[in-house]
């Protein structure tokens, strides 16, 4: 259906889809969703490149496609060198990489193939420099293989290599700094998003897209299946996220850090507001949910010192 041009002036985000029915995403899927919003800001001028991940099954089974755009998938390991390698086909071809009339060559990748897997492939290109962009849908552990813990995963988490139980087993150790370590490589451009902020993303995937060189976005992104979370729940659960400060929204570019809280002068929500509707975190202790909000705490901190310092 053909959206009037009077209402798309209205909206705050694009009014065009490019992200169709009948793809095989849970209900409440974070990673649909943000791939819905990515598709609404770059549109059908997107080459993706997507691992093994529920990413690649969510889009469908070859010969058809849920993506109104370019899909190439790759393997567990490879997203950033096949991306990189996309970008330099696409130069030594002519074409134009980034800029609002250019290619848009996307990584789109889970936590477990970036920050574990995929993480030496990343760097690489990162440190090379090419004019792309990769994002990594964080929704906190091996979700499409079946829920087991990557390095993105946080401390007091079930999942099925983390039991809880009598035994509690549970995830000790917090989560893997992903954004850090990209930072670390000096990229022009860099940020944390989240699926419940779609203003913001959109924003951020535009900034992306206009900054030349290697660009960076951590999306936090619910998936009810792995976090046992209800459904209808995982847009309160992303929006938590960052009301707590657990996953702060941010940006680094040209050195510089900025903050996007919707409510900067707002303390944030204790880490319980998070927890409560999720069964991944019903066999935390309070000594649990303690040592996790201590370290959201001293996170908080750090960021925001970075932004007083380096804003």
């Amino acid at each position: 259906m053909e959206i009037p041009e009077n209402v798309k002036k209205r909206l705050s985000i694009p009014a065009d889809e490019h992200f169709y029915a009948g793809h095989t995403a849970c209900q409440g899927c974070g990673a649909a969703l943000g791939l819905r919003y990515v598709l609404k800001t770059y549109g059908k001028k997107t080459i993706f490149t997507i691992p093994a991940c529920c990413s690649t099954i969510i889009a469908g089974a070859w010969p058809y496609s849920t993506l109104d755009a370019p899909l190439f998938h790759t393997a567990f390991e490879t997203t950033g060198a096949v991306m990189s390698g996309i970008e330099a086909a696409l130069k030594v071809k002519g074409y134009k990489v980034k800029g609002e009339d250019g290619v848009m060559v996307v990584g789109w990748a889970g936590d477990g193939g970036t920050a574990d897997i995929g993480l030496q492939a990343l760097s690489g290109f990162l440190e090379r420099g090419h004019d792309a962009l990769y994002i990594m849908y964080d929704n906190e552990a091996y979700m499409n293989t079946g829920i087991q813990r990557s390095g993105s995963t946080p401390y007091g988490a079930w999942t099925t290599n983390t039991p809880g139980g009598k035994k509690h087993f549970l995830e000790k150790r917090h989560k893997k700094k992903v954004i850090d370590i990209v930072i670390a490589h000096e990229i022009p451009y860099a940020a944390t998003a989240s699926v419940a902020y779609p203003e913001d993303f959109v924003r951020k995937l535009k900034k992306a897209r206009d900054t030349p060189g290697p660009s960076f976005i951590q999306l936090f992104a619910p998936c009810p299946t792995g976090w046992r979370s209800p459904t209808d729940k995982s847009i309160e659960l992303a929006r938590l996220a960052v009301q707590t400060a657990y996953f702060p929204l941010f940006e680094y570019e040209n050195g510089r850090y900025k903050i996007n809280m919707p409510s900067p002068k707002k303390e944030p929500k204790p880490i319980e507001e998070f927890l409560k509707f999720q069964g991944r975190f019903k066999y935390m202790t309070k000594e649990d949910i303690e040592i996790l909000q201590q370290w959201v705490n001293h996170e908080w901190e750090k960021l925001k010192k970075l932004a007083e310092i380096f804003g």
